[in-house]
């Protein structure tokens, strides 16, 4: 058996095309010591086309929350029935935190959870306002 030893050298070939001398990047001109400008782009792709339209809405948005007349009838409707918010959350099979919200008018109002609570508080709750 004959075994090969001969030396081998890989090496990386050198980058070529270009502008020669000049950094293809700010930070490396930055490290030559060259003066560099930056400039801000202004509706450089879709996120900042709708960043724009966000900016010219002149119409205040905001997300429907419970009514204070709903709130107050699930109140009343759970100390009429004398259940904690933790005891209506369980028989509804709701977090506690879920009736937390809506007795204090923070929730997003959900038909699926008004009709639970109705049916257990018996107590009308949608189609209040």
């Amino acid at each position: 058996m004959d075994q090969d030893w001969n030396q081998v050298v890989l090496t990386k070939k050198k980058p070529t095309g270009g502008m020669n001398g000049v950094p293809k990047t700010a930070d490396a001109a930055r490290r030559l010591g060259m003066q560099v400008d930056t400039v801000k782009k202004q509706g450089g792709g879709y996120n900042a086309q709708k960043m724009g339209k966000l900016d010219n809405e002149t119409e205040e948005l905001t997300h429907a929350h419970v009514n204070v007349e709903v709130k107050k009838a699930i109140m009343q409707g759970r100390l009429a029935k004398k259940l904690t918010q933790a005891q209506l959350a369980q028989q509804i099979n709701e977090k506690p935190q879920i009736i937390q919200e809506y007795e204090s008018g923070k929730a997003i109002p959900q038909q699926a959870i008004l009709s639970k609570m109705e049916r257990i508080l018996g107590v009308k709750l949608r189609g209040l306002k």
